[in-house]
């Protein structure tokens, strides 16, 4: 019997529950030629934000309780001291994943340019018929390690992803290149 809206429900919720629990991937594909990696982070601004004042919120509770006393001039030093040490960690965390790296792949030029914290520049030219993407599974900086390979060079790209990602992207990019998996 044909129903009018035929609607797979099992499929449908494990669809939304995957989409729910796996975060979204840290790089894509504006189109087949331009692909865009930036680091994922777990903790967005505003969380940033919660987090320190939570912190400060719980660390003022046994504080209030000593108002008047002289043991507040002794806690308080510390205590905004761990919040300053709090504040410190979690900023330099965002300052060390402001790396973005952008790959073009045009007809004839394929060029990889890495922006990396405090400003570093890092950029590599090849022609795209003679690119080389490597996989190394394991002996790389990290566990599937991804490079490319040209014009007398061999550079990275992605060593920040996690492993399940960059194991997704290496055939993504053999396809952009138009090579194939050895083996």
């Amino acid at each position: 019997m044909l129903r009018p809206f035929a609607f797979d429900l099992p499929k449908a919720r494990q669809r939304a529950i995957t989409e729910m629990t796996e975060p979204p991937l840290p790089y894509h594909w504006q189109d087949t030629t331009r692909l865009e990696l930036r680091p994922y982070r777990s903790l967005p601004r505003q969380g940033f934000a919660v987090v320190i004042l939570l912190f400060f919120g719980l660390v003022s509770i046994p504080l209030l309780t000593m108002i008047g006393t002289p043991v507040l001039w002794g806690l308080l030093p510390f205590a905004m001291l761990a919040l300053t040490g709090l504040w410190w960690g979690l900023d330099r965390s965002y300052r060390d994943t402001e790396i973005h790296e952008v790959l073009k792949i045009g007809t004839d030029t394929c060029q990889l340019i890495r922006s990396g914290p405090r400003g570093r520049h890092q950029e590599w030219q090849a022609n795209p018929y003679w690119v080389t993407v490597r996989l190394y599974p394991t002996g790389g900086k990290v566990a599937q390690y991804i490079t490319l390979a040209g014009n007398g060079r061999e550079v990275e790209i992605g060593a920040f992803l996690s492993e399940d990602e960059r194991s997704r992207l290496y055939p993504e990019l053999l396809q952009a290149f138009g090579q194939h998996a050895a083996g």
